[in-house]
């Protein structure tokens, strides 16, 4: 049997078990160009409780009673596709589901020498994309810089500061928590700000007299307003994120957003599907830093496609401790 998680209802704040359907259907044939993939895991992504609402951003929201969006990576068990040989394996936005027929678009090939499978939809996937393409083509970091980013601990936010170590810079940390603080430590961020019991503004002030070159938000919300504070001349702030406000109806704008102004600074955000042709090199060098130990990398797995819905949620918790991944 073929089990789905569809989009019952449009959330109300944090997304409920009952907004999602659990559906087994039969195993779907496949036609002339399609392939068959069996997924073996799901990617959780904080973009997915966007996905959830009505209406179009840079995405169309999910339509109720819809397959719920999401990365998935697994083996192509069929095909009648001549570009996807049986056996093979894939990733790509083929929905929370066991089973998947695609025609092959969007889909990309999965080189195992890289990386395990559940890699390819984390450090090596979306999640690693993002950093990547976020970090050196908007932040565009110059070694002996000073760069700060919100939601440190996340996959996104360790690979940012990792990769701007690897260019020369000194690296901030926001996370919250002790073992999340001293995770980051451990790879190699300078400073680490845990939100939860430290002023966040006071702080970057001792740790970063001069300001901050880059500020790479995941966050959003007060430690945005406090990073505005803290900018120094010609800084870049790149927004990647705002996760501290998925769930509020009532999201508020930065409050400190003319001090990119007397900052001489930027403001820009990082869409990762933009820079999709680039992917390939992207993938190749984040693998040689992982194989070279420059970059370090921790999944947090929770396993049956059952939990969907709990597991989706630890996101927006702070309960996931690495990249979050959902094993079928």
């Amino acid at each position: 049997m073929n089990t789905q998680i569809l989009l019952a209802k449009r959330p109300n704040g944090m997304a409920k078990d009952s907004d999602f359907d659990l559906k087994k259907t039969a195993i779907p044939t496949i036609s002339e160009g399609q392939i068959l993939i069996k997924n073996e895991y799901i990617s959780l992504d904080p973009a997915m409780r966007g996905w959830m609402n009505e209406g179009t951003t840079y995405i169309p929201g999910v339509p109720l009673g819809a397959v719920m969006r999401a990365f998935a990576a697994g083996q192509v068990v069929a095909s009648k596709n001549p570009d996807f040989t049986e056996g093979s394996y894939v990733v790509g936005l083929t929905g929370a589901q066991t089973y998947s027929v695609s025609d092959g678009q969007g889909l990309s090939k999965v080189d195992l020498l890289l990386g395990s499978l559940s890699w390819h939809l984390g450090i090596l996937g979306m999640p690693g994309m993002t950093a990547y393409f976020g970090i050196l083509e908007r932040g565009k970091p110059m070694k002996g810089e000073t760069v700060f980013v919100s939601g440190a601990a996340g996959i996104v936010g360790s690979t940012v500061g990792q990769i701007a170590k690897i260019k020369g810079c000194r690296v901030i940390g926001c996370a919250g928590g002790k073992d999340k603080c001293n995770y980051l430590q451990s790879i190699g961020f300078d400073a680490v700000i845990d939100y939860k019991k430290d002023d966040v503004s006071v702080k970057l002030k001792e740790i970063a007299p001069e300001g901050i070159h880059i500020y790479y938000d995941n966050v959003g919300g007060n430690i945005l307003d406090a990073a505005l504070m803290n900018l120094a001349r010609g800084a870049r702030v790149v927004i990647c994120g705002a996760i501290s406000q998925y769930n509020d109806p009532s999201v508020q704008g930065p409050k400190n957003y003319m001090k990119i102004v007397s900052a001489r600074g930027t403001l820009t955000g990082i869409i990762v599907f933009d820079f999709i042709e680039k992917y390939p090199i992207a993938i190749l060098q984040l693998s040689k830093w992982l194989k070279t130990n420059k970059l370090r990398y921790q999944e947090h797995v929770v396993e049956g496609i059952e939990n969907f819905a709990p597991a989706l949620r630890m996101l927006f918790t702070g309960e996931n401790f690495g990249k979050l991944v959902l094993k079928i």
